[in-house]
């Protein structure tokens, strides 16, 4: 491939918590860098334009909460089965769109609660995926972040999960294992998640940012 063949588009807004925009740009040169032309926009109005989706190999997404209208909906799930990528971390893909459950059932994870704030916890790479290629020769990362316990579905392939340990007072009485990084098929397409990346600084977290640059080549056409 030449350089600049592929396209991306970069989506970032919401819920401004997370930071979206700062967020979404740590990747824009690794991007550009990789080869693609970058689009950034600060609206879901693309989603609905389908000759412009077509033509995009990968989207990534940073928009946490907030509604998606009908025809944007239907215009990404369309783009995604077709074969365009989809990729993004914590709030802003797996906390997304909360009323819309196509985009829950394409994602394959919706946030359901961060238990205690921040805290210090671990995530565990899947021995079984240990040498897939977005995880390969990361062990566990270390954070004191949010910890995300995630509602999911089996037809996920969980590269890593976390473990949410009840605390004197919780309402849960056993550890849960949550997933904490994901991919999944839907028609031609890859999606990739990472459910870690509440603050920048853990999006600078060298194994972390190294597994959502991968997953994001990983996941693009």
């Amino acid at each position: 491939m030449t350089e600049r063949d592929r396209r991306a588009l970069v989506v970032r807004g919401g819920w401004p918590g997370h930071a979206p925009e700062e967020a979404a740009e740590l990747f824009v040169p690794f991007l550009e860098a990789s080869g693609y032309d970058v689009t950034l926009e600060g609206s879901l109005e693309s989603y609905a334009d389908e000759e412009f989706m077509a033509s995009l190999d990968l989207v990534v997404q940073c928009w946490t909460m907030g509604e998606i209208l009908p025809d944007e909906m239907r215009g990404l799930r369309t783009a995604i089965a077709n074969g365009t990528g989809f990729a993004g971390w914590h709030g802003g893909i797996v906390d997304s769109f909360r009323l819309a459950t196509d985009y829950l059932q394409m994602v394959g994870g919706q946030f359901a609660a961060h238990a205690h704030d921040l805290i210090d916890h671990t995530i565990e790479i899947a021995p079984e995926h240990a040498d897939h290629p977005i995880v390969a020769g990361i062990s566990s990362i270390a954070l004191h972040s949010e910890q995300y316990w995630v509602l999911a579905d089996s037809y996920n392939e969980v590269l890593a999960t976390t473990t949410i340990v009840p605390r004197d007072g919780d309402p849960w009485h056993e550890p849960v294992v949550s997933p904490a990084v994901w991919t999944r098929r839907w028609g031609a397409g890859r999606i990739f998640v990472c459910a870690a990346g509440h603050q920048l600084a853990d999006l600078e977290v060298p194994p972390v940012r190294t597994i959502v640059e991968r997953g994001i080549l990983w996941a693009s056409r």
